[in-house]
């Protein structure tokens, strides 16, 4: 079939369905669902896909799903990845999609990256122009709790292999409709501590000097950590740790030195060498603070997600092609790394591909209790997907 024309019958089906689109989009928004919870959704991901006529795997990793479509005599498969799960927060929009759960709240925006990849599976149903096949990855539990990896243990690209596999996620305050990557490092690895300071508690008026006071170790240690990033990571380089949580003692007793001092944290880096510099000196440095006070120290140091890096080839050729669908100055190859973390960093350990970001334009930033997806980007979601599954299996 000619290309010009079969181009003109995916836009024509498009805008058609934009609309049912967006009010899928917004349905999804007033029934957020958290990680590993997303019953609902799941539900109405599988149904759809089963009504375009995919192959439907359900229960991957949880509450993943997984739905192939396959055309021509091709033998590449890739696999196209959205994100699900909600955030555990109130939602202060006002809007009337606004969230109907209390205490949770789409603020990611997953209910695009959903519906954008439901409308590029329903249009390539019934537009197949590709040879190959095509492994819709709808994940669960994006927010901090590895929805990637739990799929990926369930046998992810064992049951379902790819040459490739892409990923696509929204990001205010970049210009609307713009795709930006960067290649090589571009979203860091994140890593999770807490450091316990156990000590004597007393009257913190008659009785301090009797005590062993681990508020004091607290400080010192809250405090040395800003010189870590600022002493031993190069200015070339990038590091970032940040205290999220202190917890210690009773509000209503503020004369009472507490036994034991709770801190939490996020740690984050791009290369493998800053990030162990960053545990090992943030263990040095919480050692030194127990022992300047001689409390007790418990040091748990998780490391949750790895460093998202871009492959070179796939890049550059996603790039290109988005140029020519888009123009040149709507694809950006050189955007500034993001010290934010995405899962889908495991999967780009597996399997050749890469990570783009779309532009939402001016709005709220991701994670606030103001914000909300922008539809008026649900259709070039689409035809990203679209033109990375044209280039990559060419019919």
């Amino acid at each position: 079939m000619d290309s010009a024309k079969f181009s003109a019958e995916i836009e024509t089906h498009l805008r058609e369905i934009l609309p049912s689109l967006v009010e899928t989009r917004r349905d999804l928004h007033r029934h957020p669902e958290i990680g590993f919870k997303e019953v609902r959704t799941a539900a109405i991901v599988a149904n759809r896909l089963r009504e375009m006529g995919l192959e439907v795997t359900e229960g991957i990793g949880g509450t993943g799903v997984v739905g192939t479509l396959r055309a021509g005599t091709g033998n590449r498969a890739i696999g196209f990845r959205a994100d699900m799960d909600a955030l555990a927060m109130n939602e202060a929009t006002g809007l009337p999609h606004a969230s109907t759960i209390p205490d949770m709240m789409h603020g990611c925006g997953h209910d695009g990256h959903t519906t954008m990849l439901l409308g590029a599976a329903e249009v390539l149903a019934r537009n197949p122009a590709f040879s190959g096949t095509i492994h819709f990855i709808f994940q669960p539990a994006e927010e901090g709790l590895g929805g990637a990896p739990a799929m990926m243990r369930d046998g992810l690209f064992e049951r379902f292999p790819v040459d490739a596999v892409y990923g696509l996620h929204n990001k205010p305050n970049l210009p609307e409709g713009s795709f930006n990557v960067t290649i090589g490092a571009m979203l860091a690895a994140a890593d999770t501590f807490t450091v316990t300071f156990g000590g004597q508690g007393g009257h913190g008026g008659s009785g301090a000097y009797m005590s062993v006071d681990p508020t004091m170790a607290a400080a010192q240690f809250v405090t040395n950590l800003q010189a870590i990033v600022g002493r031993n990571i190069s200015p070339f380089d990038q590091g970032v740790i940040s205290v999220g949580y202190i917890g210690g003692g009773n509000y209503d007793a503020p004369n009472v030195i507490p036994s034991r001092v709770v801190i939490r944290g996020t740690v984050r880096s791009f290369s493998p060498a800053t990030r162990d510099l960053l545990e090992r000196r943030l263990n040095e440095v919480a050692n030194a603070a127990s022992s300047a006070f001689n409390t007790t120290l418990e040091v748990n140091y998780e490391r949750l997600f790895p460093s998202l890096h871009n492959l070179p080839e796939a890049t550059n050729k996603i790039v290109s092609a988005l140029r020519a669908r888009f123009g040149e100055s709507r694809v950006d190859d050189k955007m500034v790394p993001v010290t934010g973390a995405e899962d889908f960093a495991y999967m780009l350990e597996e399997a050749s591909g890469c990570f783009f970001f779309i532009g939402a334009g001016t709005g709220p930033t991701l994670h606030s209790d103001h914000y909300d997806f922008n539809d008026n980007l649900i259709a070039d979601g689409v035809r990203y997907w679209v033109t990375i599954a044209q280039e990559e299996l060419a019919a």
